[in-house]
């Protein structure tokens, strides 16, 4: 997995890859200060200074952008016909943001295994250490596997909750964000 850098994403994705806050568990509200960069905002548009390879994964990528930014159907509309694992769990993680949890497993069933997990599950882990202990998210700590359906279930409690849990979750769905979104942009170019 290369780093994350939001500088290489091109002059009209790398402003749209910064986010001011952490994106909420659920739908959120559509972030107002990105409109006149997102309401036009296409695959082709996007990539105009790259060679796309792969037009799927580049769809990919305005998917999460629209949901990093809260406009879940918009990323629903684009996710929803992404017939590739990305496509899927891109799928996914706008369910689980609706939230509609239930959806979000099924559209993770869709795939065994993606290429970011093994990152996501140490970052996650890493993440998980600077929090107070709680049995809820203790498996962040000791798993080998990323278990997307475990995080899920840790999302749904701590929905609304305000808690320090909340913020674990929200800290461990940006980088995942970054991790697919990043995944996405290196396999559409």
């Amino acid at each position: 997995m290369s780093e994350y850098k939001s500088t290489v994403y091109g002059p009209i994705l790398s402003p749209l890859v910064v986010c001011k806050n952490l994106p909420p568990l659920d739908s959120g509200k559509p972030d107002s200060s990105v409109n006149d960069l997102i309401n036009d905002l296409t695959d082709i548009l996007a990539f105009e200074n790259f060679a796309v390879k792969d037009w799927a994964m580049a769809k990919c990528c305005i998917a999460g952008i629209l949901l990093l930014h809260n406009r879940l159907e918009a990323s629903h509309a684009i996710s929803q016909n992404i017939a590739n694992p990305t496509g899927s769990y891109w799928h996914g993680l706008m369910h689980r943001r609706e939230p509609d949890f239930n959806n979000s497993k099924y559209w993770f069933r869709q795939f065994k295994n993606h290429p970011i997990w093994i990152d996501l599950c140490l970052t996650a882990r890493d993440i998980s250490k600077n929090y107070n202990p709680e049995s809820a998210f203790d498996f962040l700590k000791s798993q080998k596997v990323w278990d997307p359906f475990k995080f899920i279930d840790l999302c749904k409690s701590a929905l609304g909750s305000k808690l320090e849990k909340e913020l674990l979750c929200r800290e461990i769905q940006m980088q995942e964000w970054k991790f697919l979104f990043d995944y996405s942009f290196n396999h559409a170019i």
